[in-house]
């Protein structure tokens, strides 16, 4: 019996953000003989494919692909890390699979640390008209590559939970392949594995786990891929209770990576227990990052009212690390969503040089 995976972090990507030269740098020197550069961002930048194992069942992952989201890198990066320290967990898994993982699909803005690349273009709604230079390159290689499985490495915003209370730390999804959603076989087949994955990571984070919505995206990566006959598991990693770094998130997005690759080369394209994947709660937009409750502004007329705060995350020039700037996203009255952190400003004052908070734009205000 295969021992447990006993988590490691990469001890050279201690970060959120992740520079694309030093990511390069560290495939070329440790991993030489497994990389192949695929092609070339925007920019120039390049991009390379891992080739991990030899064994029957073809995987296709890719992080990065909106430059924002790190986790998958990390969790990549990480999990190689683990096999260092655990051979007999990559020799089991490696003569099972072959894993191409293809590393920060979008440098550009992976360096910039934006969604989009450097021509503005949402490369996750690039499967139609092929406008950027990065997208046909992993879209060549899914169409050519005869493979069984892909995954869809991804993040979510903090305002999702699971119920109303616990954050979506991961969310999954088996993507839709037409308007109706059919739960067609190739979905089962991501259903199962995705079924596997919870059964492993729920006790670890219990309410923590969520399913993502499976509305039906014409132009979107998992949607098509899926309709090609490949099953495909959407991954979103998400807010960890007090973790804006995610490192708790980076933790368990390994976890379910290596847990997702190991159901694969056990199920082999069996739909086995897909049924699982029905039980896991859907994602809810119930969440800010900060409310303030109860504020009563400086008026000529009686004016008392919420602030809801959300978190811009940027990256500034010769910075390692991203900065949090918070930014007024909704006024009034909040209702029912919550806060992640919440200020109740009855009896205190709110100081600004404005008369109101200002819609999108940072916050101007303190509170005594």
């Amino acid at each position: 019996m295969l021992e447990n995976l006993n988590y490691l972090q990469n001890p050279d990507f201690p970060n959120r953000y992740i520079c694309p030269e030093k990511l390069f740098f560290y495939l070329q020197t440790n991993y030489s003989d497994l990389i192949l550069q695929v092609g070339t961002s925007y920019l120039g930048k390049p991009i390379y494919k891992i080739t991990l194992g030899n064994g029957e069942t073809r995987v296709l992952a890719w992080s990065q692909m909106h430059g924002n989201e790190s986790n998958a890198t990390h969790a990549m990066l990480d999990l190689l890390e683990v096999f260092k320290h655990q051979p007999n967990l990559q020799e089991d898994l490696y003569s099972k699979i072959t894993l191409d993982f293809i590393f920060m699909l979008n440098p550009d803005g992976s360096e910039k640390w934006t969604r989009r690349n450097a021509l503005d273009i949402d490369m996750n709604r690039d499967y139609l008209k092929l406008s950027s230079k990065e997208f046909p390159l992993l879209k060549k290689m899914a169409e050519s590559g005869n493979y069984d499985y892909a995954l869809n490495l991804h993040e979510q915003r903090t305002i999702f939970t699971t119920d109303g209370e616990n954050p979506a730390t991961l969310s999954f999804l088996a993507p839709s392949e037409n308007f109706e959603r059919e739960i067609t076989e190739t979905r089962k087949k991501a259903m199962a594995v995705i079924s596997r994955i919870y059964e492993v990571i729920n006790p670890l984070i219990p309410y923590q786990i969520a399913r993502y919505n499976d509305e039906f995206y014409p132009t979107s990566t998992g949607d098509n891929f899926t309709k090609m006959g490949i099953a495909t598991i959407l991954y979103e990693g998400g807010h960890f209770p007090n973790d804006y770094k995610r490192k708790g998130t980076r933790k368990f997005y390994t976890i379910a990576l290596y847990e997702g690759l190991k159901a694969i080369s056990e199920l082999k394209g069996s739909t086995e227990n897909w049924e699982i994947y029905q039980q896991i709660p859907e994602n809810k937009e119930t969440h800010f990052d900060v409310i303030y409750r109860n504020v009563k502004l400086n008026t000529d007329f009686e004016c008392v009212l919420d602030i809801a705060v959300q978190y811009k995350e940027e990256i500034f020039e010769g910075d390692d690390e991203i900065s949090f700037t918070p930014i007024v996203v909704e006024v009034g009255d909040i209702g029912k969503k919550k806060g992640w952190k919440e200020i109740d400003c009855t009896g205190k004052k709110f100081i600004s040089d404005k008369k109101f908070p200002k819609l999108d734009a940072e916050v101007n205000f303190i509170i005594e």
